[in-house]
């Protein structure tokens, strides 16, 4: 007798991050990834909220790739009783180790950093979870390998097949019986410029697929590769400036350096001090250079993304510091991407209200974030509770992104076989999920819905239907809570 799928969408819908999705078969509970909301408060302020089944009865999670909105939410189910095997690829378990200490160092840190500063309500401000949390979750990881059916028990199997975001992410297949589900993860584009090219899943009944950019296409480079960076920096050298690069840690510090490297041999760039501010970069960077985990293209070697002359990687918060006292040109790498956290914020406060140095943007960058703000050309933000005049170049390089644009998200849809009856389309900011679901359908003839967060479908092999709908967030009054925080 076959046992009907139920899914509910937990994250990543009706938003870009906190990407959770809810299976159940009967009794069981399955969760494919597990990371936490950024960006707007009201998003942000669900991360604490109770998990809407008990983190103890799931059976098992399942992991798409170690970015942080797919991977940090994993300690609190830990911290909350979660006790049985989180499944990954062996990069993803890599990467995620560090993403996962990192969270907790950083959970800690920014209430120790709110109680001394005064600009929490709560008193005292605790983290969400801690670096024992986070220890306590790397225990738990498993190992899957690429594009091999894992038996979970029960009747439950799963696959994983490169997706070609970042080093060890995949889409991941789940079956059970007439039962069947495919969740894209991230997807890359059709050439990553350090990794393997993407694989092609099994085609499923029903798929997930998300939307960061399901409203654009990638703009072709007119001359040569990253001349918008390149100009960036020759421009800041000239007027004697900085260049500061919010750099997510896993991948785009990677192809940031690679692209640097290139620009250097090529005397396209000046040769200046290239510093590599992150903790979390470096280890990745490590994990990007450790050549047996077989995830590299094959014309790429580790010097082209490690063979700047004058770099420089600064590991201890130490060194970090006393680079605000280097006032000479150079390029500065630090994370976090969205500009959310990190070292990259001392950095930022000390370069912004200068109109000689440049913020270059590297990736997508969600509402509510400072990114976006920097994006959207606000005069200010607010870093560690007090405003920061914006008077720095600021420079959005799309070149870096490593999301596929609509015409890769089409393609990978169109490749599955067999082809699928349901489309739900995740991952994306409402208006790009609702604009890629119409190409879809327009394009390919699949029935293509935008997910609603916390709705319930049941996926059974006669059709889907929804048996809880989702929730619509009031967003009326964000700018009024951001200036309370």
């Amino acid at each position: 007798m076959t046992i009907p799928m139920t899914l509910q969408f937990l994250g990543a819908s009706g938003t870009v991050t906190g990407s959770k999705y809810l299976i159940s078969i009967g009794d069981r509970r399955v969760l494919v990834d597990a990371g936490l909301f950024q960006g707007e408060k009201a998003w942000r302020e669900k991360n604490w909220e109770q998990f809407p089944v008990n983190p103890a009865d799931l059976s098992d999670v399942l992991l798409t790739h170690a970015h942080a909105d797919h991977s940090t939410y994993l300690p609190v189910l830990i911290r909350h009783g979660y006790a049985g095997k989180i499944w990954m690829t062996r990069g993803t378990a890599e990467l995620a180790a560090i993403v996962l200490r990192d969270a907790g160092k950083i959970q800690e840190s920014e209430a120790q950093q709110a109680a001394e500063g005064g600009y929490s309500k709560h008193n005292p401000p605790l983290p969400l979870y801690t670096q024992a949390d986070a220890e306590a979750t790397i225990k738990q990881f498993t190992i899957v390998e690429f594009d091999q059916d894992v038996d979970l028990g029960g009747g439950l199997k799963a696959r994983w097949t490169r997706a070609g975001h970042i080093l060890g992410s995949a889409s991941i297949n789940l079956w059970h019986g007439d039962s069947e589900v495919l969740v894209s993860g991230d997807l890359g584009r059709h050439d990553h410029p350090i990794l393997k090219s993407r694989g092609t899943p099994p085609g499923a009944r029903y798929v997930l697929c998300e939307s960061t950019y399901g409203d654009r296409e990638h703009p072709e480079p007119e001359g040569e590769e990253h001349e918008v960076f390149a100009d960036a920096i020759r421009r800041t050298v000239e007027r004697g400036g900085q260049v500061v690069v919010p750099a997510f840690a896993i991948d785009r510090t990677e192809t940031v350096l690679r692209a640097l490297t290139q620009m250097i041999r090529d005397e396209r760039i000046p040769d200046i001090p290239v510093f590599v501010d992150s903790p979390m970069g470096l280890a990745a960077l490590e994990v990007y250079s450790n050549t047996s985990l077989g995830e590299l293209r094959d014309d790429i070697d580790v010097s082209d993304f490690r063979g700047i002359p004058r770099l420089k990687v600064l590991r201890s918060a130490g060194e970090s510091k006393q680079l605000n006292r280097f006032r000479k040109p150079c390029v500065i790498v630090s994370s976090s991407g969205m500009a959310e956290g990190g070292r990259v914020l001392h950095h930022l406060a000390r370069l912004l209200p200068d109109e000689r140095n440049t913020v270059v943007l590297t990736g997508f960058q969600a509402e509510g974030t400072r990114g976006r703000q920097l994006e959207d050309g606000e005069p200010e933000v607010k870093i560690n509770g007090r405003y920061v005049d914006v008077r720095a170049e600021i420079v959005r390089e799309r070149e870096f992104s490593v999301h596929g644009d609509a015409g890769d998200l089409l393609d990978w849809v169109a490749a599955l076989d067999p082809r699928p009856e349901q489309l739900f389309v995740v991952h994306g900011e409402p208006d790009v999920a609702q604009i890629f679901a119409d190409r879809v359908r327009a394009d390919l003839g699949i029935p293509a819905v935008v997910a609603k967060y916390n709705e319930v479908v049941s996926l059974s092999p006669s059709g889907y239907r929804v048996i809880a709908e989702g929730d619509e967030l009031d967003f009326d009054g964000i700018t009024e809570a951001r200036d309370s925080e």
